[in-house]
């Protein structure tokens, strides 16, 4: 019980909890292939499950068994060279841990259980995804002359969690969220990219796919390509909408564009951090690079959807991207070895998992106490959980 106490801090204010109970769910979902493909699929495949069954344990096995995969791709391909074809003193990745996969969906409609902290825990642990995939996905072509170098999964991680945030800073302006067509599109390619690699192999890839162009190098065109012409544009459009219609709910631009901050301050130091760091330490250690960057994106994308979701004010500046931010400057103004950069990257990695698993269980545990709900079992209407 005493451990337990650890997780009883109250990050969430009195006026944050009176905006979770005045929130109501909005989004619109324009993808013809979500409307008349995925829809129907998990609306199909949710009536095989048994109505006990709570969504938030759905959730959270599915992103646990995403989890899982990442640590299987550390652990076959530690230094991500596992399937460059040059680089054959590397262990191949065996061809089962192409078959893995999870599933969360549409329980919580069908036993009328949605709740504000359903979604918090869905669009949270995403958050967190966006680290994970492009993870896992790299592992497909490895970083050789056929592969995704590290600073190309940098810019890569960019696009992704770019989409993401810019879809929830939307919400947060105008009040819905507008769905990203590419969502389920890049879940389907990526069961695709695994049966295929299942199937063919990762020498395959190996291999130019159109003239001079490699397999990674159309992953990359699409990614950017979607996030530039379709996410951007949209994003600004809807913004730019709401405004007009005085729909928009921030008053004024300075108050709307104040969660941009803290994600373009992270953005800034990360890109000095991997292309001006004096030991290349991306190349040194690109899934420790990613991890500390991608946790730190992920306690501030949280921190927006718990704005976005509450209606309330959100922090211009996040206290990890600020501790990010100045570890960055040390080492760039510092100059130290590369041993010494590393332990420093392993040291704010470390830090930033454990503050953003606190954060998040906290604020979890907050609002579960609140709502009278326990988290992976069906309460009853109208009788609060103990």
């Amino acid at each position: 019980m005493g451990l337990m106490r650890l997780f009883y801090y109250k990050y969430l204010n009195s006026d944050v909890i009176k905006g979770f109970d005045r929130y109501k769910y909005s989004s619109q979902d324009t993808s013809p292939f979500s409307n008349y493909v995925m829809h129907p699929f998990w609306g199909w495949l949710v009536q095989f499950l048994p109505r006990w069954l709570a969504p938030n344990l759905l959730t959270v096995t599915g992103f646990l068994c995403l989890v899982v995969n990442a640590l299987l791709a550390v652990y076959f391909d530690p230094e991500m060279y596992a399937s460059s074809a040059e680089y054959s003193q590397f262990p191949a990745i065996p061809a089962g841990f192409w078959l893995a996969n999870g599933m969360d969906g549409k329980q919580a409609r069908r036993t009328g259980t949605g709740s504000p902290v359903g979604e918090l825990l869905d669009h949270g642990l995403d958050s967190w995804t966006t680290l994970l995939y492009p993870m896992i996905a790299h592992a497909v072509f490895g970083r050789g002359r056929f592969g995704v170098d590290p600073g190309r999964l940098y810019l890569i991680y960019l696009a992704v969690m770019g989409q993401f945030y810019l879809s929830h800073w939307e919400k947060y302006v105008t009040g819905v969220l507008f769905l990203p067509w590419g969502y389920d599109l890049s879940q389907v390619a990526l069961v695709g990219l695994y049966l295929a690699t299942y199937v063919l192999g990762t020498d395959f890839w190996q291999d130019f796919a159109i003239g001079d162009f490699t397999y990674p190098d159309i992953a990359v065109a699409v990614v950017y390509g979607g996030f530039w012409t379709m996410c951007v544009p949209l994003t600004i459009y809807n913004v730019a909408k709401a405004f007009r219609a005085g729909t928009n709910r921030k008053s004024g631009l300075v108050a709307s564009v104040e969660p941009l901050a803290a994600a373009f301050l992270l953005l800034a130091s990360s890109a000095a951090w991997a292309y001006y760091s004096p030991n290349n330490v991306l190349h040194a250690s690109p899934r420790l690079f990613f991890t500390a960057f991608g946790t730190v994106f992920t306690n501030i994308a949280c921190r927006l959807i718990v704005s976005q979701m509450s209606q309330t004010r959100c922090e211009l500046f996040n206290t990890l991207g600020c501790l990010y931010c100045l570890t960055v400057a040390g080492l760039l103004l510092r100059r130290s070895s590369l041993q010494f950069e590393l332990a420093c990257l392993g040291c704010l990695t470390v830090v930033a998992v454990v503050a953003h698993l606190h954060y998040w269980c906290c604020v979890v545990r907050q609002m579960l106490d609140h709502f009278g709900l326990r988290a992976f079992v069906i309460v009853d209407k109208g009788v609060k959980a103990k």
